[in-house]
């Protein structure tokens, strides 16, 4: 893990009318870091990816990545700037083949290819995300998982500086769980910068060097997975009532 500063949250703020969803948000993650975001249901952990990727305007306050200032940006705009993600809800190109799913990636993202380049660089993801051989089948036909692996190969198409994974486990059963987790696990030593929104405990505690955790939109805890999720503050978030 470098020493460098790979994106600084200062300050942000979103409010939804009389709504403050996240709150004077502030953290630093360092490059090839896994960074994970938690926190109970409602508690802005997807608003907060959803401000960092540009899908939705900050209220105040400043992100940047690599110290360029991207606040305000357009998500095409932080897209070609090298940030890429993933959503709760898989989102995919239903009327075409996963090949073609995946190549979008690598058409509008941070690094573009064209031709012979983005054919090749197709065929590595199809293989590098466990779909080897179904890249001509209509993304409509794949099981769950591998709707789910073509959309972090989309993702990861355009080798972005920071992948934002927003519950990519959810939806999974036990055996399909440990497949995902060994896939991202090997991001990690890929040497990538991931920020994850996770549920599932086992798997913050096996991935993330640290994490942040969220409550009524703001940050209630900072540290290693094992330190917050001991905090007593973080257990009444979770479990509810002073002596959970």
């Amino acid at each position: 893990m470098s020493e460098n500063v790979a994106l600084s949250i200062h300050n942000v703020t979103k409010k939804f009318g009389g709504l403050v969803a996240v709150d004077r948000m502030n953290f630093d993650i360092r490059e090839h870091e896994v960074f994970g975001i938690i926190g109970p249901n409602g508690s802005g952990k997807t608003t907060m990816l959803n401000l960092i990727s540009g899908m939705l305007k900050r209220s105040s306050g400043r992100v940047k990545l690599y110290g360029k200032d991207i606040s305000g940006r357009s998500a095409n705009r932080i897209a070609r700037h090298g940030v890429a993600r993933t959503f709760q809800l898989v989102r995919t190109l239903p009327t075409m083949t996963v090949g073609e799913n995946i190549a979008a990636g690598g058409v509008f993202g941070f690094r573009r290819y064209w031709n012979e380049d983005l054919d090749r660089r197709v065929n590595y993801m199809v293989s590098h995300v466990g779909l080897a051989g179904k890249e001509m089948m209509p993304v409509s036909a794949l099981t769950y998982i591998d709707q789910k692996r073509v959309e972090l190969a989309r993702a990861l198409m355009s080798d972005p500086k920071l992948l934002l994974l927003d519950e990519w486990l959810a939806g999974l059963n036990p055996t399909e769980m440990k497949t995902g987790i060994n896939l991202i696990n090997g991001l990690r030593y890929e040497g990538r910068t991931l920020i994850i929104v996770e549920h599932y405990m086992d798997a913050i505690r096996s991935l993330c060097d640290r994490c942040v955790v969220m409550n009524s939109g703001a940050k209630i805890a900072e540290g290693t997975p094992e330190g917050v999720l001991g905090d007593p503050e973080v257990v009444r978030a979770y479990l509810g009532g002073d002596d959970a």
